[in-house]
């Protein structure tokens, strides 16, 4: 029998017209859609599915969007009896597995994640830092570059998956890591389209903000494992989850080694329940032993719905 997680996506998977065609063909999906306006007290379903693009890609709009699209689809999968064992998300993402996990509600998270979006893009000056993806490069190298650079703060953010990082700090050291990445064995230096240097302690104080927020929310304990971005291991309890959703602001996130403990305890597949495939990519450059489907339109709703009752997934 298959043990299945659902996994979420964080900031940067966004796409203007995310979830149209869900909305259009599912009730339950357009009163989540309906219900974020509701909530936010703004038009964020427009956002969403008219854009413009830059107003999606502002991070105040985008973390509460992607949020959104997330649980619209994580309903419509509950309403067919489709629940997982376990779950994780990258970043952001982690709130769509606390939803999952029922460790709070979308009317406590959704302006949640808006307010953290704020705390994020305002704790750090735009033009201060910024982060880079490197491709290719060994995790070795990686620490050798990061040990190297000397103009400024520099930090690993993500560990994304095998020869897949991302690197945070000041403007200095970017500038630093884009030059001498190639020196360390990377293929590609990436500078991201970010606003600031995220998951870096230079967001300290974003985090201690977003706690006293949290202090405001109801937390419930977990009633499935989800595991969390700074630890990669399962949360204990309510109040580890309101410790470390301080630290995941300022923190690595540590996808490739949450992946791994998820294999190491057993789950069998993962489910990517939002936009874009890029986690299903990673989860596949960790593990050769586990299947991955993704989640992001109608057709691959209705797609993983039906392979679900017919039992597809079950021995794999």
């Amino acid at each position: 029998m298959s043990k299945i997680a659902f996994i979420f996506p964080g900031q940067g998977a966004q796409f203007v017209g995310m979830g149209k065609d869900i909305i259009e063909n599912n009730e339950t999906a357009l009163k989540i859609y309906d219900k974020a306006n509701d909530i936010l007290g703004y038009d964020i379903k427009n956002i969403i599915l008219n854009g413009p693009k830059e107003q999606l890609d502002s991070t105040e709009n985008t973390q509460p969007a992607i949020l959104t699209m997330s649980y619209a689809l994580l309903e419509v999968l509950r309403s067919e009896g489709i629940t997982p064992q376990g779950v994780a998300g990258l970043s952001l993402g982690e709130y769509s597995a606390l939803l999952s996990s029922q460790v709070m509600d979308f009317e406590s998270a959704l302006p949640l994640v808006r307010k953290r979006a704020k705390f994020m893009q305002s704790a750090v000056p735009v033009g201060v830092g910024g982060m880079v993806a490197l491709v290719g490069i060994k995790k070795e190298g990686l620490t050798e570059l990061v040990d190297s650079i000397e103009s400024g703060y520099l930090a690993v953010a993500n560990y994304n998956c095998p020869g897949q990082y991302v690197v945070t700090g000041e403007k200095d050291a970017i500038a630093e890591t884009m030059e001498k990445a190639k020196e360390f064995g990377a293929r590609r230096a990436i500078k991201l389209d970010v606003s600031g240097p995220f998951h870096s302690k230079l967001l300290t104080e974003a985090g201690e903000n977003l706690g006293i927020e949290l202090d405001k929310i109801q937390l419930q304990d977990p009633a499935i494992p989800i595991y969390s971005n700074v630890t990669a291991k399962t949360y204990e309890n309510k109040l580890e989850i309101r410790e470390l959703l301080v630290k995941q602001v300022s923190n690595s996130v540590l996808w490739q080694q949450t992946i791994e403990n998820m294999v190491a305890d057993g789950f069998t597949g993962f489910v990517e329940v939002g936009p874009q495939k890029t986690l299903s990519a990673m989860v596949k450059k960790i593990s050769k032993d586990v299947w991955v489907k993704n989640i992001e339109d109608n057709e691959s709703l209705m797609t993983f719905i039906k392979e679900f009752k017919e039992g597809v997934h079950e021995t794999k």
